[in-house]
């Protein structure tokens, strides 16, 4: 992982040895994002795709508060997928009309509280919208409500597939037009589009695509809509490498593609802000997942590395966070990269065969108390991971 380099045989990390670093915090299992890296992903955006482009912060991604903070200093707004990421954004010097919030369950408290708070509400159906209308109607309020799409196409060679097909998410692109009729005899302010069709994408051709098709989709949504819209979030997708074989995405494709047409969106939706709803690729690259081996041992020819981390912790790097074939993250000895190599298997302290953090890797030869380095960590990580299963240790988090 080039983000971070070595020295004299130790990873570096916001200008110390991960040893160091591991004597700072105090304590193993641990978290640790670098804001260098974080500044650096906002800059290359900033200065690849038009200017006229907009960038959201998807809290979901990382919702650490020192970290979000920072990431308000740095993005035009926030998106959120509950009321406990709204509580979070609505700390931060973020204006609330730069706030939208999306997710195909929200209970009557959490439309409630947007409504309180006066932010953007992504609707996710029909059912939704009525709730809104009446919830808004008992407080003498006009809330700002855009539509969640669930277009007729899908972002190709994506790693998660938001749209396209039967989906939990948004309204099918088809039903909109009603929906828009409906819409505008209500109570409630139009302002605008979210589609959103997928994440985790490496390809190009596939952003670009959607891309297009997103814009024609708007614009044909446009014509049903009450009024002009104000905002269109056409989603993120932009992926990050994880595994062997795969590469950093491409964004001069996409920076150019999207300078051809957006005089032309302009002039078909000239009142309307186009967002781009980022998280992973912001924040993913910027994180390290830092645990040490407890224990070593030799089972039936195989070398196991046992470590006080494991899914509990960090559930995407042990492939059960929707990983049909299991592959391994980008991991290291951090403390030992020159040493000579071998072959191990690095588990976790659970009961559980699942708990695995790599499989039959390569590394340098390690022993207790050496410490496992797992990259591309800064996404989906301490939050998206079963913390209280089996009662372990807690990791702790900290911003560098």
């Amino acid at each position: 992982m080039d983000q971070f380099p070595v020295i004299n045989g130790e990873l570096q990390f916001a200008s110390m040895s991960i040893t160091q670093l591991a004597k700072k915090v105090g304590q193993t299992p641990f978290y640790a994002y670098d804001r260098r890296v974080i500044k650096k992903q906002v800059d290359l955006l900033r200065n690849s795709l038009p200017k006229n482009i907009y960038l959201h912060y998807a809290i979901k991604a990382n919702p650490m508060l020192e970290l979000i903070d920072y990431m308000a200093t740095l993005v035009d707004g926030f998106d959120l997928a509950s009321a406990g990421e709204l509580a979070i954004a609505s700390d931060t010097k973020i204006s609330r009309r730069h706030i939208s919030f999306a997710g195909p369950a929200k209970t009557n408290d959490d439309l409630l509280q947007a409504i309180k708070a006066d932010i953007v509400i992504n609707m996710e159906s029909e059912n939704e919208m009525h709730r809104i209308s009446t919830i808004s109607a008992d407080l003498g309020v006009t809330p700002k409500v855009a539509i969640r799409v669930n277009p007729d196409f899908e972002l190709k060679a994506s790693g998660m597939k938001m749209g396209g097909g039967p989906k939990p998410f948004g309204v099918d692109a088809e039903r909109v037009p009603q929906m828009l009729e409906q819409l505008g005899n209500s109570n409630l302010e139009f302002y605008g589009f979210h589609i959103f069709s997928g994440s985790q994408n490496l390809k190009y051709e596939s952003i670009i695509e959607a891309h297009n098709k997103t814009f024609e989709l708007a614009i044909h949504l446009s014509e049903h809509a009450p009024k002009p819209p104000k905002l269109l979030n056409i989603g993120g997708g932009l992926g990050i490498p994880y595994f062997p074989g795969e590469n950093k995405i491409d964004l001069q494709p996409i920076s150019d593609n999207l300078n051809r047409i957006m005089p032309n969106i302009k002039q078909k939706l000239p009142q309307t802000e186009i967002v781009m709803e980022l998280g992973r690729f912001l924040v993913g690259e910027s994180g390290i997942y830092v645990c040490k081996v407890i224990d070593k041992k030799i089972s039936r020819g195989e070398t196991f590395l046992l470590t006080d981390g494991g899914l509990h912790h960090h559930l995407a790097a042990s492939g059960n966070l929707g990983q049909v074939i299991r592959k391994n993250y980008p991991v290291m000895i951090g403390n030992k990269t020159n040493a000579p190599l071998e072959t191990v298997n690095i588990v976790g302290p659970l009961c559980t065969p699942l708990d695995i953090i790599a499989n039959q890797v390569e590394l340098p030869i390690a022993e207790a108390g050496d410490l496992v380095v797992v990259f591309q960590s800064g996404a989906y990580g301490l939050t998206a991971s079963p913390i209280n299963f089996l009662s372990q240790t807690k990791a702790v988090e900290l911003l560098l």
